[in-house]
């Protein structure tokens, strides 16, 4: 057994290897505070037959045992991943993808296991850090090693591996992975923070990984064993040039049509094409053509945007396709929008719900739900493909998320809209950046059904195609550039700064300077993209959807909280039943009334006001006699507040007999004579009855008298209502 240490942010982190896990190709335990990680890398002997691609599989494996909590559900045990684990594992597939060989083929999967959590320790980017010691320690062949940290950002400064309190002052949250030399990828979110500090922390970030970096190259060594060979399949440069002279006008002629599936028809015709003709001339060696051809393609493609600066589509770099908007699409939903950039369509719908309609999430997290949903759908249609539609993969949740953590800066708080938010984008065609398409048809979405967002927020995709010292930054990529480029950087944001940004590199040497290059191209275009969506609507609707559910709030003491939910919700439920309306009382009393009808709202609030109301020494009530005795009648007040109304309190005149005056279910106007230190009533009909000299007037006379609410609760009904 070995152990690394070194000291990060003011805390020890260590990797253990050699006594857990140990027929794994690669194993670690990663710790850090108190989180513990066990990560494994293991490889398959042989290649994967028939495999065009790196068959990687990461999984991200969260044990709730490790916050100490044992599952929901029936079976009480972990079910499928969260959504958070999908994010994990996304998070720790893409800065490693890049660094493997490329023809390697041979199945390689990566597993985290989390077996204890800090929360002040966040586990991905330490997940990232071991998924990397244990491929560079193994015999699997990577490009490595890699690091990641995550940082945040307080009064302008960069802070390394926040803290939870740090992170609630913090406004940024990032991650950042890389190399010793160069930043690979880029995750974060954001509340508005200009260019110019996102891009110190990311330069921060990267300073902290290069100490890890080290740490794991101390690593590799003492323990690291010999790499596996890989067989590399030489082209010869003669087939290669001969391949080229074959296709080389056909290709270019494809790349200039500019509607997206008439160029890959054209495209995939050339590829027939030349591997028809090149298998009659050499059978045996169709692998070697189809590589050729490959690397020639793409070539041809970067080759057209450096030194002709021409695109596929004919624009020109930093040139963005047409942008359209509409908005308030359907009668029945809360809000809807529909976004178009080019071959890019989104449609987003917006839905209102109770706070009651939060998503629980059973994860290793602090955060037990959340009010904002973005959820995002692609279906095969929008890359005019047929498939099967099982439900969101890793995709579909990662670009999902993205869009949600873009739009959570601008959503305003549960004090001020007391609402649960779901927003679904449905892609209905796709030719790049379908995930800031969303964002820009979600901005779109929440301002037609009237949410009162902070500032409308809008998305872009750019790419980068670098050759040595040549650099083209691309505004508004699609497929193709994403593709065949050499890096993917989305970022949203408002005209005050960003909200969101994820970045993928696939080259070395990315400086600074590029970086920044790019987020002010970004900025240019999102804000671009923002100006086409002002044309539509720039700002809220000052009302919500008739559609949509009307939410009233109302606060009560919390000793007051039995007296509305009654013995087993009898009482709570008879309001909802009578007035057909949704309640919901927070711990601390705040209630929330949940109506389409706001006049079932005010009957419901008028009627918690009358259970909670206190009753007052010296005032009149009406009062229904509930039962009678010897002494005296018994009369309630109030809902669940009963009184005394002694027999010498019923008339002016002496009574012998309680009957003789009042009777079970009579109605009588009392006064509250005073409340005992037993808590008990004591009332006066006597005191209530009017002056002999007047029938209206005279001591506590009606005109004062209740049946329920003051009228300080019925003005606040009235302010209420007008809501």
């Amino acid at each position: 057994m070995e152990v690394f240490s070194t000291e990060v942010a003011g805390r020890l982190l260590t990797i253990e290897t050699g006594k857990v896990a140990r027929q794994a190709s690669g194993s670690v335990m990663i710790s850090y505070g108190d989180t513990s990680l066990l990560v494994t890398a293991t490889v398959a002997d042989e290649p994967r037959e028939g495999a065009d691609f790196l068959p990687l599989t990461v999984d991200f494996e969260e044990r709730l045992y490790a916050v100490g909590r044992i599952p929901g559900g029936f079976i009480r045990r972990e079910g499928r991943p969260t959504e958070k684990a999908i994010l994990a594992d996304r998070l720790i597939d893409r800065p490693l993808r890049p660094l493997f060989p490329p023809k390697f083929r041979n199945s390689i999967h990566i597993v985290t296991t989390v077996f204890s959590i800090d929360q002040d320790c966040v586990p991905e980017p330490l997940a990232i850090t071991g998924a990397s010691a244990a491929l560079s320690i193994s015999k699997i062949p990577f490009a490595g090693p890699i690091a990641a940290v995550n940082v945040g950002l307080i009064d302008g400064l960069p802070i390394i591996n926040p803290t939870v309190e740090q992170s609630e002052e913090s406004t940024l949250n990032l991650i950042v992975a890389g190399t010793k030399d160069a930043i690979l990828m880029i995750e974060a979110g954001a509340m508005e923070v200009s260019n110019g500090l996102v891009l110190e922390a990311i330069m921060a970030g990267h300073e902290a990984i290069k100490d890890l970096v080290r740490l794991q190259k101390e690593m590799v060594e003492k323990v690291g064993q010999e790499k596996m060979e890989i067989p590399v399949l030489e082209i010869d440069s003669g087939l290669s040039r001969e391949v080229e002279d074959f296709c080389e006008e056909k290709i270019k002629a494809a790349f200039q049509i500019k509607e997206k599936l008439a160029r890959e028809r054209a495209l995939e015709l050339v590829k027939e094409e030349t591997i028809a003709h090149f298998e009659e001339l050499y059978p045996e060696r169709g692998d070697e053509v189809g590589d050729a051809l490959s690397t020639f393609i793409k070539t041809t493609l970067r080759t057209m945007i450096l030194h002709d600066g021409v695109r596929p589509d004919g624009r020109s770099w930093g040139e963005i396709r047409p942008v359209t908007s509409e908005v308030g699409l359907f009668k029945r939903t809360h809000g809807s929008g529909l976004f178009t950039r080019g071959q890019t369509q989104v449609l987003n719908i917006c839905t209102l719900g109770a706070l009651r309609d939060m998503q629980i999430l059973d994860g290793l997290g602090l955060e037990e739900s959340k009010r904002l949903m973005h959820h995002y759908n692609f279906p095969p249609y929008s890359v005019g493909e047929t498939g099967f539609m099982r439900g969101p993969g890793r995709r579909e949740i990662g670009h999902g998320a993205l869009a949600e953590r873009a739009l959570s800066a601008v959503i305003p708080n549960e004090d001020d809209f007391p609402y649960t938010i779901r927003l679904v984008s449905e892609v209905l065609e796709s030719n790049g950046s379908s995930s800031m398409g969303s964002v820009c048809a979600s901005s779109l979405s929440l301002m037609d059904a009237g949410v009162p967002i902070k500032t409308p927020v809008a998305g872009i995709a750019m790419g980068l195609i670098k050759e040595e010292d040549n650099i083209v930054i691309l505004s508004d990529i699609q497929g193709m550039e994403d593709f065949l480029g050499d890096m993917d950087f989305k970022v949203a944001g408002t005209r005050e700064g960003i909200t969101a940004l994820q970045m993928d590199i696939k080259v070395k040497g990315l400086s600074r300077e590029i970086l920044g290059e790019a987020l002010e191209k970004a900025r240019e275009g999102y804000l671009y993209i923002m100006d086409r969506m002002d044309e539509v609507i720039s700002a809220p609707r000052p009302s919500l959807s008739e559609y949509a559910p009307r939410i009233f709030t109302m606060q009560i003491s919390t000793d007051k909280i039995r007296d509305v939910i009654g013995p087993g919700g009898k009482v709570i439920n008879r309001i909802i039943s009578e007035t057909g309306v949704d309640i919901n009382i927070e711990p601390d009393g705040k209630i929330f009334i949940v109506a389409l009808d706001a006049a079932a709202a005010a009957k419901a609030q008028e009627t918690i006001e009358t259970l909670t109301a206190d009753v007052e020494p010296g005032r009149i009530y009406l009062g229904k006699v509930t039962r009678t005795e010897r002494y005296g009648a018994f009369a309630e007040i109030l809902p669940g507040k009963e009184g005394l109304i002694h027999i010498s309190h019923l008339e002016r005149t002496r009574v012998n007999k309680t009957e003789d005056v009042v009777k079970v279910g009579d109605q009588v106007m009392v006064k509250v004579l005073d409340i005992d230190d037993k808590g008990r009533i004591n009332l006066s009909r006597r005191e209530a009855l009017p002056a002999a000299d007047s029938p209206e007037g005279g001591a506590g006379g009606r005109g004062k008298a209740r049946a329920g609410g003051t009228p300080s609760s019925r003005h606040r009904h009235n302010r209420f209502s007008k809501k």
